[in-house]
């Protein structure tokens, strides 16, 4: 396990070895060609130095890579200050953790986004309101200008729905979530009327795992699986921890938790029957 900007770093060197090798270029005749030193090369596809943005863009040139997908995630994987298109968060970085930014460079770029939630809502469906009592709950003594940027972030992390293509979001939320009042009755209620609303987006799958289904493989917490267009290399899985995040980015571990989160999906109920479930409960807040 590792946190994110080293996993990132790995993962961006593996795909530009990658790219080198189909451009069928070695390291040294890539490194002649930027007029680099080979080691630079070396230590960049192997992760253990990171790399300049615009150095990236000039390996991507060199490879005749010209998918603008493509090359706008890499510069993004090596932390680029584009156009602000991806990276408005930058404007909050006085209160965002590095982990936190680091989360939501990862989710801005993702074409899909798979997760269990256990406690609360995922953030992509929260509504201002509670919203605001979740990061009230988290981080104790929060003053109100910086609760009020936790949010506005929260809020605008939600543009990856509406953006074209939409981020692609799977969800299996335990019980739990749904009948934890946070915020009081009336912000409940109003949530879970917005889970009803975004059940029906067609990005949007989510799936309820009652209690009534036992204990389950997801007992041990919460989880986050990104994928990219593109490529699977950049596959990645996110914990949340009370004070960090750790990335999983091993092949057994992607397999290991996407058949977790298969079987929580077959132990859930249909994303028909789901809805339901959430219009009941909100029925009766």
């Amino acid at each position: 396990m590792q946190h994110g900007p080293a996993v990132r770093r790995r993962k961006l060197g593996a795909e530009l070895r990658a790219l080198r090798a189909d451009a069928g270029l070695t390291s040294g005749e890539a490194a002649r060609l930027l007029g680099w030193h080979q080691s630079k090369v070396s230590r960049i596809e192997t992760g253990t130095s990171g790399v300049k943005p615009t150095d990236v863009m000039r390996l991507l040139d060199v490879y005749a890579v010209d998918d603008p997908e493509l090359r706008d995630l890499l510069t993004v994987l090596a932390g680029a200050e584009d156009d602000g298109r991806h990276r408005w968060w930058h404007a909050y970085r006085g209160v965002l953790p590095p982990a936190y930014r680091d989360f939501i460079s990862l989710e801005s770029q993702a074409r899909g986004m798979r997760t269990l939630e256990t406690s609360v809502v995922p953030g992509l469906l929260q509504t201002p309101e509670y919203a605001r009592a979740v990061t009230r709950a988290a981080v104790d003594g929060l003053e109100d200008c910086k609760l009020d940027a936790l949010v506005e972030v929260r809020l605008a992390r939600q543009d990856v729905l509406r953006s074209c293509p939409p981020l692609e979001l799977n969800a299996v939320l335990d019980e739990a979530v749904l009948r934890r009042e946070v915020g009081g009755p009336e912000v409940m209620a109003h949530q879970l009327r917005r889970l009803c609303d975004a059940a029906a987006l067609p990005q949007v799958r989510l799936q309820v795992l009652p209690f009534t289904a036992g204990a389950h493989i997801g007992v041990t917490g919460p989880f986050v699986i990104f994928s990219f267009p593109n490529t699977t290399d950049l596959d990645v899985v996110v914990l949340d921890h009370l004070t960090s995040s750790l990335y999983l980015e091993r092949k057994e571990d992607l397999q290991a938790y996407s058949e977790a989160f298969d079987a929580l999906q077959f132990h859930a109920l249909s994303p028909e029957e789901s809805l339901d479930y959430i219009a009941g409960i909100a029925d009766g807040a």
